[in-house]
């Protein structure tokens, strides 16, 4: 069968730079790697992706590539193709499957069993009153950090010495004949667990693990602004690296406990304040709490329940931009529930003048006598 193009191949164009093609072979991989993709001819694909990324992420085979296309490797091996067995996938496939992920299928690669890896992440939730979200607050908060066991330096055992079944090499390669010819599948040993290595006594202090974990405080600045769900990375505080590698990280995701008043909606906050009847009808000045104090709101002459009087930067700071939202405070009428006589009286007065002059009134008695 004639071999497609190796642009086509990875779908880049022929000036695609070498972040484009590392970054279409590592699509492909995901792809149809066979130990990932068991339908009829991601084998073929995968080899097919391989074969071009070797050459195209390759400068000098590049560049020959690009003057003689696929003749340029058939003339080295009196036609039966170019030897790509000796490329090394072994840290492209470690970035795609992570560190231990069998790198050899249909080319050569090498063991990253000894190669540094950083620790895992780790996530903690932390839970935090209103106004410690709201304005920012320093916490001390119990971590529970691995480090390499100091009884085996993070080995996790004594005793040290190469692995029989793998040779030290962390991988077993088993051979797979197919239609399309015989390919080399590479897998984590199941001896060693990639290692290279097993020991003549396991660990008693970490049981095999390498690492041992105590508990440690450490201080947090949480910055104002923060909302529930929102994360904060905290630098080296994660699991422990293997071979050297560095720690991971530590995610607190914060909990913001509801206000016993306010609101939240993002950076902006919302109050429902009371009023009664009088103060609606007549307007009044009204005292009402903020995140920063209290303030004296002009309530005018004539307001109904759902009015929205909006208190300019009152809000909260964004954690981001450090621009304050605002707060709106929503009218409530609030009708007695039981009157004295005298106020009896005065609503019974009242009753007696029109208060039906208004547009809302006349729209529904025209409407009762339209259809009556």
């Amino acid at each position: 069968m004639e071999k497609r193009d190796y642009y086509e191949v990875l779908g880049v164009s022929k000036d695609a730079d070498d972040k484009a093609i590392k970054s279409a072979f590592r699509k492909l991989a995901k792809q149809y790697h066979p130990d990932v993709n068991k339908e009829p001819g991601a084998a073929d694909k995968f080899k097919e992706a391989q074969e071009a990324y070797a050459v195209l992420s390759d400068p000098d085979k590049r560049k020959q590539y690009d003057q003689f296309g696929h003749a340029a490797f058939d003339s080295m091996n009196g036609g039966a193709g170019y030897d790509f067995s000796g490329f090394d996938f072994g840290d492209i496939f470690s970035e795609i499957f992570g560190s231990g992920f069998g790198s050899g299928f249909g080319f050569g690669g090498s063991s990253s069993s000894n190669r540094r890896r950083k620790g895992a992440d780790k996530l903690m939730r932390v839970n935090l009153t209103f106004e410690e979200a709201v304005f920012g607050t320093k916490k001390t908060i119990n971590v529970p950090v691995s480090s390499d066991c100091p009884s085996c330096d993070g080995k996790g055992g004594h005793g040290e010495k190469t692995c029989r079944t793998c040779h030290g090499s962390g991988v077993v390669t088993t051979e797979q004949r197919t239609m399309f010819g015989s390919f080399a599948s590479r897998t984590t040993c199941p001896n060693c667990h990639g290692d290279g290595v097993t020991f003549d006594e396991v660990c008693s202090k970490c049981h095999g693990n390498g690492k041992v974990t105590k508990n440690t405080d450490i201080e947090v600045k949480i910055p104002a602004g923060v909302d529930t769900g929102n994360q904060l990375r905290v630098p080296g505080k994660g699991e422990a690296g293997s071979n050297g590698g560095p720690n991971g990280d530590l995610y607190l995701e914060f909990n913001v406990q509801d206000h016993e008043l306010f609101m939240r909606d993002g950076d902006d906050i919302y109050l429902e304040i009371p009023i009664t009847i009088t103060e609606a009808v007549l307007g009044c000045k009204k005292e009402v709490p903020t995140l920063y104090g209290n303030v004296k709101l002009t309530i005018p002459e004539g307001s109904e329940s759902g009015d929205k009087h909006r208190l300019k930067g009152k809000g909260i700071e964004n954690v981001r931009t450090g621009v304050n939202g605002n707060m709106y405070v929503i009218l409530r009428i609030v009708i007695p529930k039981k009157l004295s006589r005298d106020q009896k009286k005065l609503f019974e007065k009242l009753d007696e003048t029109d208060l039906e002059s208004g547009q809302e009134f006349k729209k529904l008695r025209d409407y009762i006598r339209r259809n009556s």
